[in-house]
């Protein structure tokens, strides 16, 4: 718990929880996939001129204690599917990196990532309540194809599996209610956004949306991480997702390799504030790359 402040604006009084994430880890899983992500939520802190202030705290996920990703790195598993399953309730954000995803296509659902991505979901749309976001990056985003998650929903992947992609959401809708899947040519696509991105009364400069209308309507609760608190208590919100797709939970696909960094960015945007994401990107020296928003529910 840390208390925050939100730049030159003024002070959030009170503390807010630091954000849970879970890392799912495979065989074969691609370095950059899960270390982009995991430097931009690292460098991320509430306050940026306070190095207390931690915004995320992640963790790790495998079936065994050591996985060896696709470039021969070694990585130690904070726990196992089984233990991730029982406390999955505990997290506020799932992310699932892509590399060698064959074997857990194959697998279907009997791997246990899709067990763990079904749980996840399973909870948001028995209390869509709380914000949870599911992540994934590259090829990852076949996992979420097979099991038919992006059903009605915008989704991306490596320009080199965009067939592949399409091939498995339309699989998935035979055998489920026929919602198609609009698959992007884009870094990164987030449904079900949570806040309409907004700095000093203009359109965030890094997100632009699918469905832009001539008088979009300025955010209402887009004080750093007061969003993080506020999207949990607005009643109105809340029916809202329990209406949509996955309990309204924020789903983004991210394209290849690097763009994890752009849509993990984003995040930060959108949970914390717009000055750490900035700041996150200053720190690494990174040029912030756009994707798309795809009908924002708290706006």
């Amino acid at each position: 718990m840390s208390a925050i402040v939100d730049g030159p604006d003024g002070v959030i009084d009170g503390p807010v929880p630091t954000i849970n994430v879970l890392f799912t880890m495979h065989p074969g899983f691609d370095t950059l996939d899960l270390c982009g992500p995991l430097e931009v939520l690292g460098h991320a802190r509430h306050n940026t001129s306070d190095p207390n202030t931690k915004a995320f705290n992640c963790r790790f996920v495998a079936e065994k204690e050591h996985t060896v990703s696709a470039q021969g790195a070694s990585f130690r598993a904070h726990m196992d599917f089984e233990d991730a399953m029982e406390d999955i309730a505990e997290f506020d954000m799932l992310v699932v990196p892509g590399g060698s995803v064959d074997p857990v296509l194959k697998a279907g659902k009997e791997s246990p990532v899709q067990k763990l991505i079904q749980k996840f979901i399973e909870l948001q749309e028995g209390d869509p309540s709380k914000e949870r976001t599911l992540m994934s990056v590259c090829t990852g985003s076949l996992f979420l194809a097979q099991a038919g998650h992006l059903q009605g929903m915008g989704a991306t992947t490596h320009p080199d599996f965009y067939t592949k992609l399409e091939i498995l959401c339309q699989e998935a809708a035979r055998k489920g209610d026929y919602q198609q899947t609009d698959v992007m040519e884009v870094p990164y696509v987030v449904n079900n956004a949570r806040f309409a991105l907004d700095v000093d009364g203009k359109d965030n400069p890094f997100v632009f949306s699918k469905k832009p209308s001539k008088e979009r309507r300025r955010s209402i609760a887009r004080k750093g991480s007061d969003a993080w608190r506020d999207g949990m208590r607005r009643r109105e919100s809340i029916a809202r997702r329990a209406n949509l797709p996955l309990g309204g939970m924020r789903l983004v696909t991210s394209g290849g390799v690097t763009t994890g960094i752009d849509a993990s960015l984003y995040l930060v945007s959108a949970m914390v504030s717009q000055a750490a994401a900035e700041e996150v990107a200053r720190v690494m020296q990174y040029d912030w790359k756009k994707g798309v928003t795809v009908d924002g529910i708290d706006v």
